[in-house]
């Protein structure tokens, strides 16, 4: 009779013994979830069972989604045994019909009759197929609302921002930095001009960074405990790269302000009785000028082991490498806000510290050099 021969298929597929099993899993998992929401609700909710530093450090720790969300699940998991609880017995009443059909397809003596079983059969199928699909439907949508999606891309990439703005600014910089190298091929003065904006965004980084407690431990922790973990040369690499690449900004606008201030004074000593906004004019005219001179002149310098390496080729060959270097930082900034491996993320720290120390560190000696050479007395 299992093999349903006399029908020619089995008009109500299904193992009830399987599904029951199955609805019983499920509400012990439901209640479990349930009386976890009950516990972890009470502890979020600073219950007076439990307090002192543990209790207070446990909450800080805790995210305050996790209740909704086991009470979420225990919902959707009550709902879809009571579901499946259903369907067993929808499947157990139409394994019954189906049996019976088979029996008298089985036992018809006519082709009218066979055909007539048979018919009721295919109609008892019909009626299970739809019943499967409504109950499929509706487990999915218990499942859906289990657990919490997993962000999309733009809002993985804003938490991040929002969440570490030393870090946000720091790739916008190296990010910034690339396309202002690559643009400079082009039009120099347009280069330049997204570079400053770079300069501006690393200095930003460097001093939020510097603020920060939790960028500031692994760092603190290396030098007085030797605790040279993957935080702490995270850390050391984004302060290399934020500190290079806000040198030639801070560079430019403080031989600016040099140049600005001369400017002024002079005016003012040759005007001595105009007043003092008379001088503003030529302060405001000398700084903008050595600024840019200034950060054109810095951009130019290259790193000592990158102009030794290619002491041979030609001028355009180097520009295309100096781009490719920073177009590195750019990727491994992208990268930060599309994976989480931490496999990748380590990657990229090994990347930019070696792009840091071979590339970063004496570009930023010799523009230092160069500097302290303008701003000499």
């Amino acid at each position: 009779m299992a093999d349903h021969a006399a029908l020619g298929f089995d008009p109500a597929p299904g193992n009830p013994a399987a599904v029951l099993a199955l609805t019983k899993k499920l509400s012990a998992s439901a209640t479990s979830l349930g009386e976890a929401s009950r516990i972890v609700k009470s502890l979020v909710s600073h219950s007076s069972a439990w307090q002192g530093e543990a209790a207070t450090a446990f909450r800080a720790s805790l995210s305050q989604d996790l209740p909704r969300y086991l009470q979420s699940a225990h919902t959707s998991l009550t709902e879809a045994a009571r579901r499946l609880t259903s369907w067993h017995d929808t499947l157990v009443a139409h394994r019954a019909l189906a049996a019976r059909y088979e029996s008298r397809a089985a036992a018809a003596t006519t082709e009218e009759a066979l055909a007539d079983a048979r018919r009721l059969a295919r109609e008892l199928a019909s009626e299970h197929a739809a019943a499967a699909r409504k109950v499929a439907r509706t487990l999915n949508s218990a499942a859906d609302r289990l657990a919490p999606k997993e962000p999309g891309l733009l809002a993985s990439a804003w938490h991040k921002i929002t969440d570490d703005p030393g870090d946000a600014l720091s790739n916008a910089s190296a990010i910034l930095g690339a396309i202002g190298a690559g643009v400079a091929l082009l039009c120099p003065p347009a280069g330049l001009a997204v570079m400053l904006v770079a300069g501006g965004l690393s200095l930003a980084a460097l001093t939020t960074h510097l603020a920060d407690p939790k960028f500031r431990k692994p760092l603190v922790d290396g030098a007085s405990k030797g605790e040279f973990d993957a935080d702490f040369w995270k850390s050391a690499v984004t302060l290399l790269g934020d500190t290079a690449g806000s040198v030639p900004g801070v560079a430019a606008v403080a031989s600016g302000a040099k140049a600005g201030t001369a400017a002024a004074r002079a005016a003012m000593a040759a005007a001595p009785g105009a007043s003092a906004l008379s001088a503003l004019s030529p302060g405001a005219t000398a700084f903008r000028s050595t600024t840019w001179s200034t950060a054109n002149t810095l951009r130019e310098v290259e790193s000592p082991l990158t102009a030794w390496a290619l002491r041979a080729s030609p001028q355009t060959t180097r520009d295309r490498v100096s781009v490719a270097v920073a177009g590195t930082g750019a990727a491994t900034a992208g990268l930060d806000y599309v994976s989480d491996n931490e496999t990748v993320e380590h990657s990229s720290t090994a990347v930019d510290g070696a792009r840091g120390v071979l590339e970063d560190a004496p570009s930023t000696v010799a523009k230092s050099r160069q500097f302290w050479t303008v701003m000499r007395p």
